[in-house]
């Protein structure tokens, strides 16, 4: 790998970027991009847009996500090793597709990269990115190994929940708030339950209590479900309506759950690249979501998630990645994007 990609990743990672503050990273980017070849901008979203090729061709659209979560370990390189907040998830699989499309070829076919914002949040960045385009083949960057794509992600959906209950001495038998609300998620952890038989976690929802607070008086909750493609939404929401217990429900978010076609161009072309370098590739169903859930239900094309770093590092103080994965990543995503171009034109 080139130290000019190397130094790329680097000063990425060295750019704080946490979601809704990813302004001077796109900056960054949007000026980097110009000196790799690219037409450059910045959309009314805050996302970098970076195209190269005929703008009348086939379009392949790479898109990764500038932002990170809070924290993480200072920047800073150990050997092979580069640590910091957002190396792995996901500037190493951004800064991979700013490479690869920059040394692909760009015989009748257009490429546009872009870095996304704020999908660790609601996905504000992917949303635009879904109205403005429309690509032949896409590729979204997550971690999932070099030799390792992904084909699924689960969906999501966000529950606050708060209740009220009169003031009342302990020792009387009307229910509480904090009971109502222990009695909330119960249920939906029983509904979660009983709406499938399957003991993989892609295929079963899966509810997480991420805040409680409240005491006899007032409660409150904010529950996600992490939900698998095909889950009937619908039918979730009639059950919440039945078991809020007086309480208040709002849902913040509905995001499907998504798996794509493994037979489809993007999927191919991906594991064609990572055979030719000696490797088994391994397709890969995510519990987690991604900006995946947003485009691939618009766009409706050949898609697969791409990208170097293990996934296990996300979000954590050890999170770090190794330039040789990068590099191997690189390769393989830029003879996909060769690849795909040979097949568009025929």
């Amino acid at each position: 790998m080139s130290k000019r990609a190397e130094d790329l990743l680097t000063r990425m990672v060295g750019i704080p970027s946490v979601s809704g503050n990813e302004d001077a990273l796109a900056r960054f980017l949007v000026d980097e991009m110009r000196e790799w070849g690219f037409e450059t901008h910045l959309d009314e979203a805050g996302n970098a847009i970076g195209q190269r090729g005929d703008t009348d061709a086939p379009m392949i659209l790479l898109t990764g996500h500038m932002d990170t979560v809070p924290g993480g370990p200072a920047p800073r390189r150990d050997g092979d090793l580069l640590y910091g907040r957002g190396a792995v998830d996901a500037k190493g699989p951004l800064a991979a597709m700013i490479c690869a499309a920059a040394e692909a070829s760009v015989d009748g076919v257009r490429y546009v990269v872009a870095g996304v914002v704020e999908e660790e949040t609601y996905g504000k960045g992917a949303t635009h990115l879904a109205e403005c385009f429309r690509p032949a083949v896409a590729f979204v960057g997550e971690p999932n190994g070099w030799a390792g794509v992904g084909i699924g992600y689960k969906g999501r959906v966000m529950l606050r929940y708060s209740v009220s209950r009169p003031s009342v001495h302990t020792a009387s038998p009307e229910e509480k708030a904090s009971e109502a609300a222990v009695g909330f998620w119960q249920d939906v952890v029983s509904y979660c339950a009983s709406v499938t038989t399957s003991e993989k976690a892609f295929e079963r929802p899966i509810a997480t209590l991420n805040e409680m607070t409240g005491d006899i008086e007032s409660a409150r909750l904010v529950i996600s479900v992490r939900t698998p493609p095909g889950f009937d939404l619908p039918a979730f929401e009639e059950f919440l309506g039945g078991v809020t217990r007086d309480g208040v429900l709002k849902i913040d978010d509905r995001t499907p759950g998504v798996r794509v076609d493994h037979r489809g161009a993007a999927v191919r072309a991906l594991c064609a690249g990572i055979r030719a370098r000696g490797a088994r590739p391994t397709l890969k169903l995510k519990t987690g979501t991604a900006d995946l859930n947003i485009v691939e239900p618009v766009w409706g094309v050949p898609m697969a998630v791409y990208g170097p770093g293990d996934s296990a590092l996300d979000h954590t103080d050890d999170e770090h990645i190794s330039f040789t994965e990068y590099a191997a990543a690189t390769d393989v995503l830029r003879d996909a994007l060769n690849h795909l171009a040979v097949e568009l034109r025929q």
